[in-house]
């Protein structure tokens, strides 16, 4: 008795011992850092900070950093903590406005010379310059023992990769297999302390009843009744004993787990409200610095016209304001080129001194007949078939955007690393638009196309296809609000067969991921189609959206097949400012029966840059490599192309590549932008396209996204209503998820094949081109609509 109450009152008290005997991983610091032996500072420029207190990961000092070519290095305050290196300009910065900040988990630290140090984190790169050599390695030190520490708490985090879902699942059964167990021992510790107090029970009347004997013949018998009632106890009490021993065992494997990722949380926590509060005084700053400036716009607006020259020196004199802007290393990919443009009377003699690479003939280009030479004067009013023999009158004009005011932060700083599609988001920051009426919006400038089928030339026929798929991106420059996702088994579809040659159609064919079909259709001679899924991504900062999937493009007389992506686009300012959208990454045109190429870069943009902002180059080059065109142009504006006459290897860029020097004749504009409606910033900013796609047509399915009741709402002006709506249409959507889900359980229990949900109008098939399996238009839907028979189409409004 006495041992097994000994041993249960140890098993408690080890419990006790063992959970605060548990580390926290604030007490798991790197040793303290100092910039000087003895914790003394660096007494030169980029000297060291004094020393840090003990158990402090924090190391801050002075560096050197590369701004620019006009001012060079220039003298910042770096601190280095939790795994990120920040900088300010100067200490007193440190309370209010971070310049910059890089993650050491993911970063490449490189040392160039003696003082120099590199760091670079995916498209973010710093240059970096110690005082001595000595103060270098100190540096290096420091960062390479805060990256490991970073890589190692990222490492021991279940959870690292939370934002994905099949990791998220992972996450869940590592999680609930040890709780199970935890419940089963539970359990068992349960049913032991039923059974001590049973047998404690029995045990008590047996003592009793020894005490109340009087005659020794009967002692005993009832002695042996007490042993072994003392014997079933003591068996008892071991199992119970043996119970908190499992227990304990599992608590100590799984407490230290859940101790870091507890810790992470509120590190995570404290960083997200650190960046806040920063961001908060920043914005309170500008607003005082603003009212104290009242000359401020005129001087804007009066700096606006002067010549180029000035501006030029005028952002040399500006202090170090290209800390505010972020830098982006040159795609390795992308082509260097330098474009001399030519007089076509004269190019042979001042050609002479270029090597004969590449070779056109200017009689070639100047052609009145030419496709090209029509393409100039093409405009909104006189493009083939724009306004001919219009059927239907269609709307210029929408209800104007109700002014409510909503805070983005409030919602969104819960969703930071999410995939957009899966936060649920009022339509305050939506368009009264579906994003299949956004796909059908690359149809806009379809003219471009028509002239293609005219080309003779497969690479005068790239160049169109080119400035195609530059236009699709002129409609975003403006639009930063987010488009309705559509419902499963929504469709769109814009019949302009007759007024414009084309029809296109559009199907919703998967939730999660997000997947659209597309398909077009023209009479004029070319077939448009494409599965693209939006992945995109919340980082606090700005929001990336990545559209996944090939668009196939093929020309009926000639059967060229056409085949490129689409690049990343990044919406910025989230949390404070104005928002702004832009375009960035490349797009890499293939021909696939005549091996034509056409690599189109689109440049981020960046304050500093001498580069026009949205700016597109590219060169369209044969199966042998050899290039015919440049283009060139900004992605909101125009598109031009230069016809090639020689090239030849210029000097070597500052990444090290050879550039190519390309003599072209003048630039032939092919597609420029058609001019936003009037009092278009009231109306979301849409196109006179965009005005008609969400028209209420007759004949259309009724699962099209004209019929779709919020968006209806929303383009009223009824945004509460539309959010009440929004609500009941994605409960309605989650409950035939989940009655799908359970469909798919019988079938699996009962061992039947389950298809789950199968597209109306497009179907599974491996592309013959690509070798990816998309979703391509198997017919019936035209037929359907001249019929009137929706009965194959699903309730989802």
């Amino acid at each position: 008795m006495g041992k097994a109450a000994a041993l249960c009152g140890g098993g408690t008290r080890g419990l006790v011992s063992l959970l605060s005997a548990v580390p926290c991983l604030a007490c798991h610091e790197l040793p303290a850092m100092s910039a000087e032996p003895g914790g003394r500072g660096g007494g030169g420029p980029a000297g060291g900070a004094p020393a840090a207190p003990p158990g402090s990961d924090t190391y801050k000092g002075w560096l050197f950093k590369w701004t620019n070519y006009l001012k060079g290095y220039q003298r910042r305050w770096f601190v280095l903590s939790n795994g990120l290196l920040s900088y300010y300009r100067t200490q007193a910065e440190m309370a209010h406005t971070c310049r910059g900040t890089i993650n050491l988990s993911t970063a490449h630290i490189d040392t160039e010379d003696s003082c120099n140090i590199v760091l670079s984190n995916g498209g973010r790169t710093y240059h970096l310059k110690a005082n001595s050599e000595v103060e270098r390695q100190r540096w290096v030190t420091a960062l390479e023992l805060a990256k490991a520490k970073a890589i190692r708490m990222r490492n021991n985090q279940s959870d690292d990769s939370g934002d994905e879902e099949p990791a998220s699942q992972s996450d869940k059964s590592e999680l609930h297999g040890p709780l199970k167990t935890l419940s089963s021992k539970l359990e068992d510790l349960s049913t032991c302390n039923e059974l001590i107090a049973k047998h404690g029970a029995a045990l008590q009347r047996s003592l009793s009843e020894l005490e109340n004997l009087r005659l020794p013949a009967d002692s005993g018998e009832k002695i042996k009744a007490v042993n072994e009632r003392a014997t079933l106890f003591r068996i008892t009490s071991n199992a119970m004993i043996n119970a908190c021993r499992d227990f304990l065992d599992l608590a100590e494997s799984h407490s230290r787990k859940w101790q870091r990722l507890l810790q992470h949380e509120r590190e995570q926590r404290i960083r997200l409200e650190e960046t806040i509060e920063q961001l908060a005084k920043q914005h309170n700053s500008l607003e005082r610095a603003c009212r104290g400036a009242p000359g401020l716009a005129t001087g804007t607006a009066s700096g606006a016209s002067t010549a180029k020259g000035s501006v030029q020196s005028a952002k040399g004199e500006a202090s170090d304001e290209d800390e505010e802007t972020e830098y982006f290393d040159a795609m390795e990919d992308a082509p260097a080129f330098i474009t001399v443009t030519a007089d076509p009377k004269h190019h042979r003699r001042s050609g002479s001194n270029l090597s004969g690479a590449s070779e056109g003939h200017p009689e070639d280009w100047n052609l009145e007949d030419s496709v090209f030479e029509s393409s100039n004067q093409s405009s909104y009013n006189e493009s083939t078939g724009k306004d001919l023999l219009p059927r239907k009158r269609r709307r210029t004009r929408i209800p104007d955007k109700p002014n409510y005011s909503l805070n983005l932060w409030s919602i969104m700083k819960n969703c930071i690393g999410k995939e957009l599609s899966k936060i649920p988001m009022p339509v305050n920051f939506n368009e009264p638009l579906s994003m299949l009426q956004r796909l059908t919006e690359d149809l806009e400038y379809h003219e471009l196309l028509d002239k293609a089928v005219k080309c003779e030339s497969s690479t005068e026929q790239m160049c169109f296809v080119a400035a195609f798929s530059v236009s699709s991106y002129s409609t975003t420059v403006h639009r930063t609000a987010k488009p309705f996702n559509p419902l499963l088994g929504e469709t769109f579809e814009l019949d302009r067969l007759e007024e414009l040659g084309f029809r296109s159609l559009c199907e919703q064919v998967s939730h999660h991921p997000p997947a659209a079909a597309h398909h077009v259709y023209s009479r004029r001679g070319w077939t448009l189609w494409q599965e693209i899924t939006i992945a995109s991504k919340f980082r606090g900062k700005y929001l990336s959206i990545m559209p996944l999937g090939a668009i196939h493009l093929e020309f009926h007389s000639s059967g060229n097949h056409y085949v490129w992506r689409k690049v990343t686009s990044t919406v910025h300012n989230i949390i404070v400012g104005k928002l702004w959208i832009d375009q960035s990454g490349e797009i890499e045109i293939v021909n696939h029966k005549s091996k034509d190429k056409c690599q189109l870069k689109f440049t981020p943009y960046s304050y500093f840059s001498r580069d026009v902002p949205r700016k597109v180059t590219g060169v369209v080059s044969d199966a042998d490599g050899k290039a015919h065109y440049v283009m060139s142009g900004t992605w909101d504006e125009k598109m031009e192309c230069s016809k090639i006459l020689h090239s030849s290897h210029g000097s070597t860029s500052t990444e090290g590549k050879q550039k190519t020097v390309y003599q072209t004749l003048s630039p032939k504009v092919l597609w420029r932008k058609y001019p936003l409606p009037d009092n278009a910033e009231n109306m979301y900013f849409f196109s006179e396209l965009a005005l008609t796609l969400n028209e209420p047509e007759e004949r259309v399915a009724p699962t099209d996204s004209r019929l779709r009741p919020d968006q209806r709402l929303m383009e009223s002006g009824r945004w509460d209503e539309a959010n009440v709506e929004k609500q009941r249409l994605e409960e309605k959507q989650r409950a035939v998820r989940r009655r799908g889900e359970a469909e798919a359980v019988e079938a699996m229990e009962e061992g039947k094949d389950y298809e789950g949900y199968l597209p109306l109008w497009f179907e599974r098939k491996v592309d013959a081109v690509t070798g990816e399996l998309i979703c391509v238009y198997k017919g019936g839907y035209w037929e359907a609509k001249d019929k009137q028979d929706w009965s194959v189409c699903p309730d989802i409004f």
